[in-house]
Formats: structure tokens, sequence, C-alpha cells
């Protein structure tokens, strides 16, 4: 049944703000937002509300978008002097880390339904495939659930997690087409496939940071009219490094976050509100993606495949993957064993597991819509059992740092560039502060802080020494530092709260 384009944006948008709402109410309860969204596009989808969503050829051209946005936001978002240090064990654990993941869970599915299950058999290279297409950790749900819980850990494991999840989707995608062509024609030329293995990654890594650097030329070069218009040029900027790498043989999602990773780490035109633009939109193509592949979906056909898809869970979350962090940080001392244990208790399936499942759906592969299921179950049972829990690991394991609350501006719509180390808040003047006079030469401030902009109820002004001051007006203050701020709390008689912006 086909639909008006004015009913698909109706239903389009009520989807959206209603995954807005329970995103904001579950992650109060500790639930990942990411599960939500998922779950809502299953409750919309043909065996709940009847919306019919069916094109896994459809669900993989959103999943595509929204993983060229998503990666090189979260590129944009790394600062590489923050993976500097755990760079190395970050690139082993999205490369070897990836591969011996998929190695030891797929000889495991492959024992498993062809001794206890007797419905379901795979052969040796369908069963490496399901493991392949499952065998990254997804980087919307790592970035989504430690920045959403404003985690801050200790042993560098943050910039490690974010890292690897974000530049480990290429070798399962690598493995993933492989596997596809090795069942489909089995007497390709296995050196041939090497070589096109390690001329994605060559090639990826390559363009990714050409093109960034050039990308941060053109930007600073260009003049744009509008302002806003730097933030659309990026996004070009995006979806052609992604497309300009497949073109000449390279992986376009390792160039996409490399290339993020460059322009982020330099000065452009209009940084600041290109990163929130990036930001934003990473959220909104993370709830689209989870709401399709949720659409796309049938829960009874979960039913059938519950029990192999909760043993093959397990064995991931307790066996393969910590066998996999263990081999792979074998070598770097400086990581202890709890660090060790957290980082395998980071292994979440999410959206990009899913999207890799419609590779082999799409391309006719036997038995694909039982791999999908069984990966869209995996998933499930991923983000409720590790997404609901990764908090509490931290705690648990002390290795979580208390967590730093910063007070937002409300009545000045200011912010400072990441690299001016400034620090400013909003004070609104007491009737014991005009005690000594009511100007503003009067207060008493230390010399390090500044009064830059007063605001008397609707009005702004930049006010002098010898402006008067009146009870309700918010300043603006800025200082070189936060021991300059509490300085400044001290002497105007402020109770320093905990919250200091």
């Amino acid at each position: 049944m086909s639909i008006s384009i004015e009913i698909f944006l109706l239903v389009a948008s009520i989807l959206l703000f209603i995954s807005l709402l329970v995103g904001k109410a579950g992650s109060r309860f500790g639930v990942p937002a990411l599960l939500l969204f998922l779950f809502i596009g299953i409750l919309a989808g043909s065996e709940g509300l009847g919306i019919k969503f069916d094109s896994p050829v459809m669900a993989q051209y959103i999943g595509v978008i929204a993983l060229n946005i998503i990666l090189f936001s979260g590129g944009l978002d790394t600062q590489i002097s923050e993976i500097k240090p755990i760079v190395w064990p970050g690139v082993i654990l999205a490369t070897i880390g990836v591969l011996l993941t998929a190695l030891i869970t797929g000889f495991f599915i492959y024992w498993l339904t062809n001794n206890l299950f007797h419905t379901i058999s795979f052969t040796l290279l369908e069963s490496l495939l399901l493991a392949s297409v499952m065998s990254s950790t997804d980087s919307a749900s790592v970035f989504g659930i430690l920045r959403s819980k404003g985690l801050s850990l200790k042993e560098n494991l943050r910039p490690l997690l974010e890292l690897e999840s974000g530049s480990n989707d290429p070798m399962a995608y690598m493995l993933t087409i492989v596997l596809i062509q090795l069942i489909q024609t089995p007497e390709i030329n296995t050196g041939l496939i090497l070589l096109t293995f390690f001329q994605q990654l060559i090639f990826g890594a390559v363009a990714g940071f050409l093109l960034g650097k050039l990308a941060v030329r053109i930007i600073n070069h260009i003049d744009l009219n509008n302002d806003a218009l730097y933030s659309v040029l990026l996004l070009t900027i995006t979806f052609f490094i992604f497309g300009f790498t497949d073109f000449i043989g390279g992986n376009g999602y390792l160039a996409v976050y490399v290339g993020g990773l460059y322009i982020g780490n330099k000065r452009f035109v209009q940084k600041r509100s290109s990163l929130k633009f990036f930001d934003g939109l990473s959220w909104l193509f993370q709830i689209v993606m989870f709401l399709s592949l949720g659409l796309l979906v049938n829960p009874t056909e979960l039913i059938p495949i519950a029990g192999i898809g909760i043993l093959i869970g397990i064995f991931m979350i307790l066996v393969s993957r910590p066998l996999s962090v263990i081999l792979c940080m074998a070598p770097f001392r400086k990581f202890s064993t709890r660090a060790r244990i957290f980082t395998s208790w980071v292994g979440l399936r999410g959206a990009v597991p899913i999207i890799f499942a419609t590779y082999p759906w799409v391309a006719g592969v036997e038995g694909s819509k039982m791999i999908f299921n069984i990966v869209f179950f995996i998933t499930i049972l991923s983000l409720v059992v590790q997404g609901t829990s990764i908090p509490a690991m931290a705690k648990w394991l002390k290795l979580s740092r208390p967590i730093k609350k910063t007070k937002k501006l409300k009545e000045f719509d200011i912010e400072f560039s990441d690299d001016i180390k400034s620090v400013m808040t909003e004070i609104t003047i007491t009737e014991e502060m005009l005690e000594g006079g009511d100007t503003l030469i009067d207060l008493s401030l230390p010399d390090r802080t500044l009064v830059a902009m007063v605001k008397r109820q609707e009005n702004y002004f930049i006010p002098r020494g010898n402006n008067h001051l009146e009870v309700g007006d918010s300043i603006l203050v800025i200082t070189d530092n936060e021991e300059a701020l509490k300085e400044t709390y001290r002497q105007l008689g402020i109770t320093i709260p905990e919250d200091i912006y």
C-alpha cells in the first residue's frame, strides 16, 4: 500500500519525537537510548502498528549514510593528543582483535549448529560470515553510551574504546565482503583476496589523511557568503571522502574516520558551529538508522532463533571478546587486569552488525535472512546486558572517576573555542554584593577577572567601571582559570558552586 509524502513525513516526525522523549526518559534508568529507538521501530513495524518496511536495500542505504556521518563526527570529536598514548593497542584491537573475534566465534557457531542444533545448520564459511558480521564493536553504541553518560575513565580507557569502535568497522566490513565472495565463488583466488584486503586498509587510511588535509585547506580558503554553508560543505566533504576512496579501491569507512580525525584536530573556519551541526546530525541519523532497522525485522521470526542467539551472544560476551582483548593487549603492560576486563565488557553490538547483515541478504546468500535475524537478536542481547551495565561495571572495577559537572550559561549564549583555556560563568547580582557600592568598580574582583557583559531584564550592554548595577542583573564573568574563578566567588562572598563552568 503506497502512502503520500505528507503522511510519510507525519508518521516519521511522530516516530522521531517519540524516540527523543523515550530516549531521554530511558537514560535516567540506565537504558541505552539506541536500544529504545530499536524497540520503537519494532513496535511500529508490520507486526506492530502496521508500518510495512521490508527493503534490506533501502535499510542498507540508510545505514551507509548514517555510518558515514557517525564515524566522521566521532573523528571530529576525538583529540589526537588523547589517543596518541593508546594508538597502538587501539589499532590492534580494531584489526587483529576483530579478526580473532570472528575466527573464535565462527568456529563456535560451526560446532554449535552441527552438533547441538538440528533445525539450524551452517557450513564453516557461513558460520564465519555470521561471526564476521558481528565481529566489530558498534561506534554508534559506544559513542552514544560513553558520551551520554559522561563517563570519565582511568587508564585512558575512554579514548581507547572510542578509537577502537570508530576504526574497527572497516575490518568487519572487509571480512563480510570477502566471505560473501568465497561462498558465492569458491574458486576465487585467495592471494587476490589478501591483496584486496591490504589495499582497502592502506588506500583507506592514506586517502582519509590526504583528503582531510585537502579539506582543511579548501574550508579555510573558500569564501562562502553564508556561514551556515560551512557545515554543509563539511557534510559534502564527508560523502566525497567515502565515495572517492571506495572508487579507488580503498575502504571508505576507514577513510571517513581518519579524515574526520585529521580535520577535527586542525583549525578551520566555523569549526565550533560545524562540530555542533555534526553532533546533532549524528544523533538524528542514529535514531533514523535504529528505527529503520527495527521496522525491517519481524518479531515472530526472532522466536525460533532465540536459543541459538542467546548461546552465541553469551559466548561472544564471556569468551570470544575477552579472549581477543587479552591476546591483543598482552604486549601492553600499562593496562591493568581491571582495564582489560572493562575493555572486554564494552564489546557492544549495535546498528553496524545489523547493517552488515543486510549485505548477504542483498547478495542472495542462502540462509541470509536467518543470519540477519540472529544478528538482530544478539544486538538486542548485547545492548540489554552490556549497554545497561557499563557505568556499573566501571564503578565495580574502580575505573570511573568523579564526573566533573559543568554549568551551562542560560542568560548569555556564548562559548569559547577549545583552544582558549579561560573559564567563564554568569553571576546574579545580590544586595550583599552592592553593600560596598553599586557601580562595577565597587565590586570586589581579583585582577584576573573581567566582567564582559551585563544583562538587565531583556537588555544587554558592555559595562564600564562607572556603570551602576542593580539587584537581579546577570553579569558574564571571564577568568584565566578555575582557580581565579573560585577566588572571584570568594571575594564576592558567594558560596563556590559544585558545577563551575
